[in-house]
């Protein structure tokens, strides 16, 4: 069949002008001349979040989330099928980026106002997608049964049984019983594998239908953006398309010369008679955890909880109608002084026995 027959065949079930006007709508759309590379930051998550799905898949094919099996299978992965070592190394360090790159898009948009009226909404979506690629950093952490996971996933459970009222709870449906075990791993591997990523998904498709509907933020007040016409601006296509292909291209050889040069050991098997010296949980939970060292255990849960709630909630917080940083002193002042403390807190952590 040729080209036009395709052409033909699919013209007579689909509007095809129609839907050549939307993709030309948005591939021609201008873009704020404020755009930057900071700007690429969005599609660098997206890449990532893709890049696991296809890297998880294919480690679910050998991996068995069973406490006899799962350290064994995961070894076995490192060492047998052909490339099953850099498929498990990419996908370990495709984590971190993940968590990183979406940590520095937030930021990114809240230095910059972007998560001001009229995208509150696409900030809360954001934030969501920010709070559950952590979740999926810490079940995942879990999944392949060596000790410093185990440990690790002993003290956030332990964590989580602090908060008052419904810690106990929490704690127990976490682990699905008193002690970290056969339950909790299965409990992990399900939301890991099954409900985060198809919850990403549609988080993911909500958020991006909306940066495309409302556009990307300019830096003027609110209520004061110019709407830009065809011909001014920064082209999406192919000025930003350009400038993405190239970051994503830089992205992956990064996570492939990690991968290859600073690979993650397995370890030992978990055992829950043994507990390792100066266990301590994975860097992007760090600062958090060495926080609770300086606080009242109550105090710093309940801040803790706190967090994820001002974090989504904040663009009904900050009032003020002005987006460039300068003009923003009191949220400037606070995004900087949570960097400043996250800074703190995560290299006294990392010091720290």
């Amino acid at each position: 069949m040729s080209k036009d027959q395709i052409i033909a065949w699919l013209g007579e079930r689909f509007d095809l002008k129609r839907i050549q006007e939307l993709v030309d709508q948005q591939v021609k759309k201008p873009l704020p001349k404020n755009i930057s590379w900071l700007h690429t930051l969005g599609s660098m998550s997206l890449f990532l979040f893709i890049s696991q799905i296809l890297t998880g898949i294919l480690l679910l094919i050998y991996y068995r989330p069973t406490v006899n099996e799962a350290f064994e299978s995961v070894k076995f992965i490192m060492t047998k099928p052909s490339l099953g070592w850099l498929y498990r190394q990419v996908h370990a360090w495709g984590a971190n980026l993940m968590i990183l790159i979406v940590f520095l898009h937030m930021l990114r948009t809240f230095f910059m106002g972007a998560f001001k009226k009229p995208r509150e909404i696409t900030w809360v979506i954001g934030a969501l997608l920010f709070i559950f690629t952590l979740v999926f950093g810490f079940t995942g952490y879990l999944l392949p049964w060596n000790q410093l996971a185990y440990w690790a996933t002993t003290v956030g459970t332990e964590i989580a049984g602090g908060i008052p009222v419904i810690g106990e709870w929490t704690k127990i449906f976490l682990r699905g019983g008193a002690a970290i075990g056969g339950e909790t791993l299965s409990r992990f591997f399900v939301i890991h594998v099954i409900i985060l990523p198809w919850l990403v998904f549609f988080l993911i498709g909500a958020h991006l239908l909306l940066v495309r509907v409302q556009g990307i933020s300019t830096m003027e007040k609110v209520d004061q953006e110019i709407k830009l016409k065809e011909g001014e601006g920064t082209p999406f296509f192919p000025h930003h398309v350009l400038k993405e292909g190239i970051v994503l291209y830089l992205l992956i050889g990064i996570l492939i010369g990690l991968s290859i040069l600073l690979p993650f050991e397995l370890g030992e098997k978990a055992d829950p008679l043994q507990t390792p010296h100066a266990i301590k949980p994975e860097w992007y939970f760090l600062p958090m955890y060495q926080m609770l060292k300086y606080l009242p255990k109550l105090l710093g849960i309940l801040m803790l909880a706190m967090g994820p709630l001002i974090l989504i909630g904040w663009p009904f917080l900050d009032k003020t109608k002005a987006r460039h940083p300068r003009q923003r002193p009191i949220s400037t002042g606070i995004g900087i002084a949570m960097i400043v403390l996250l800074i703190v807190f995560g290299l006294l952590g990392h010091w720290a026995d």
